[in-house]
C-alpha cells in the first residue's frame, strides 16, 4: 500500500487517550497491563484506562509483573503518573471477575466505561478514546441496545456532540493495508438487498475525508470492490455491479474523488495491487476483513470513521479461551494506542507541506 502521508509528521497528542477496559472477564485487562510496560519501548503516549481498580490489581497480581496501579480522578490527570504508574479511571464492577467466565451482570459496567471515556474526550480531558474488546452476546444479556461498539459509540456522538452529524464507518487499517466494509455486520444473504448507490457513496465519501484529516493523505485513492465473482461479469453473474456499484464510482469520480472499480476482490489485496491505492472500499464484512486479518492479525487497528472524536480499538475479540494466562499479544492494542494518538494530533492541527 503506497499511502505516504503529505502533511508533516506531528508530535503524538498532549492530552492523555481515554482506553476502556473491554469484557472484564477477556484480555483486555491484561493487554493494558502489557501496553503500560512497553510505554517507553513503543513511544506511547500517556493513557488513562477506565476499568474496576480492584480488576487491574488483581490482573496485575495474578501476571506476577511489575505494574502500580493508581486511581485518578479523570482521564487528563494520567498525564502526570503515566511514567511511573498505570492511571485507572474507576469503573466499579458489580462482581468480581473470573478470566475467561463472562458475566452478564458485569455488563453496565462495560458499557459504562465506554461512556464515560466518550465523555471524558467531550470534556477535552483526554484527546481520543481506545476500546478494547467487548462480547456483545454478553452485553444482550445485560440489556445493550445496540449492535455493537460502532453502533454505540454513534448514539453517544449524537447525544454529546448534537451540533457535529455522526456517520460512523468502520476501517480496518494495518501497514498493510486499509479497508473498509459497506455493510458489517449482517447476513450475507441481506448484503444484496441492503447495498445501494447511496450507501456506497457516502461511505467512500467519508473514508476520502479521513484520510484527508486523520491520515495525512493529501489526495487519498480508493479502489472499490465488486459484489459478485469477477464483479458481475458485465451482469453475468450478478446485476449489483453494473447496476449499483458501478453509478457510485461514477458519482465519486464526478465528485472529484479518486475512486476506480468494481474490481474483482479476488485481485486487490495481493502486494502489487495494494500499492496503488490508499484504501479499499468492500461490499460486505469477510471481503474486507479476511485480507487484512490474513496480512496482519496481530497488528490490524480498528478505526472508526465518520465520528467528531477519534476512536480505535484493536482487531481482535475477548479471547476468553486464554485470559488471565498472560499469552495474549498487545501488539494491535498498541498499535490501536498509536494510531488514536496519531489520528488526533492530526485532527487537532494538521500542517500540510
Amino acid at each position: 500500500m503506497a499511502a505516504q502521508a503529505s502533511a508533516r509528521q506531528v508530535p503524538l497528542a498532549v492530552t492523555p487517550l481515554a482506553v476502556t477496559m473491554g469484557d472484564p472477564a477477556g484480555i483486555g485487562p491484561e493487554l493494558a497491563i502489557d501496553a503500560w510496560r512497553t510505554r517507553e519501548t513503543n513511544a506511547l503516549p500517556a493513557f488513562a484506562l477506565f476499568a474496576d481498580l480492584n480488576l487491574m490489581r488483581e490482573t496485575r497480581r495474578a501476571l506476577g509483573v511489575d505494574c502500580d496501579v493508581v486511581a485518578v480522578p479523570h482521564a487528563r490527570a494520567a498525564a502526570d503518573i503515566f511514567a511511573r504508574a498505570l492511571p485507572v479511571v474507576d469503573v466499579p464492577l458489580v462482581r468480581a471477575a473470573q478470566p475467561g467466565v463472562p458475566d452478564s451482570q458485569n455488563g453496565p459496567a462495560v458499557i459504562l466505561a465506554i461512556r464515560r471515556a466518550v465523555e471524558a474526550v467531550a470534556a477535552e480531558q483526554a484527546s481520543a478514546v481506545v476500546t478494547n474488546p467487548i462480547a456483545k452476546s454478553v452485553l444482550y444479556d445485560a440489556g445493550f441496545q445496540f449492535a455493537g461498539h460502532t453502533e454505540y459509540l454513534g448514539a453517544l456522538a449524537s447525544e454529546l456532540w448534537p451540533a457535529q452529524p455522526a456517520e460512523p464507518v468502520m476501517m480496518l487499517a494495518s501497514p498493510e493495508l486499509r479497508v473498509v466494509p459497506v455493510t458489517i455486520h449482517v447476513p450475507l444473504k441481506s448484503v444484496p438487498s441492503l447495498l445501494t448507490s447511496e450507501k456506497i457513496i457516502e461511505t467512500a465519501r467519508i473514508v476520502a475525508a479521513a484520510l484527508k484529516q486523520d491520515f495525512g493523505i493529501a489526495e487519498p485513492r480508493l479502489v472499490v470492490t465488486g459484489l459478485n465473482p469477477h464483479a458481475g461479469e458485465d451482469g453475468a453473474l450478478g446485476s449489483e455491479d453494473r447496476d449499483i456499484i458501478a453509478p457510485a464510482i461514477a458519482a465519486l469520480r464526478s465528485d472529484g474523488i479518486d475512486a476506480t472499480g468494481p474490481h474483482s476482490a479476488d485481485t486487490l489485496f495481493h502486494a502489487a495491487a495494494r500499492e496503488t491505492y490508499d484504501a479499499a472500499i468492500a461490499m460486505y464484512h469477510d471481503q474486507a476483513l479476511i485480507p487484512i486479518k490474513t496480512l496482519a492479525f496481530d497488528s490490524g487497528v480498528n478505526a472508526t470513521l465518520g465520528l467528531p472524536f477519534v476512536r480505535t480499538s484493536p482487531d481482535h475479540g475477548t479471547a476468553f479461551g486464554i485470559a488471565g494466562k498472560g499469552t495474549a499479544s498487545a501488539a494491535s492494542l498498541i498499535a490501536a494506542i498509536k494510531l488514536a494518538a496519531e489520528m488526533s494530533t492530526r485532527r487537532a492541527r494538521t500542517v500540510v507541506t
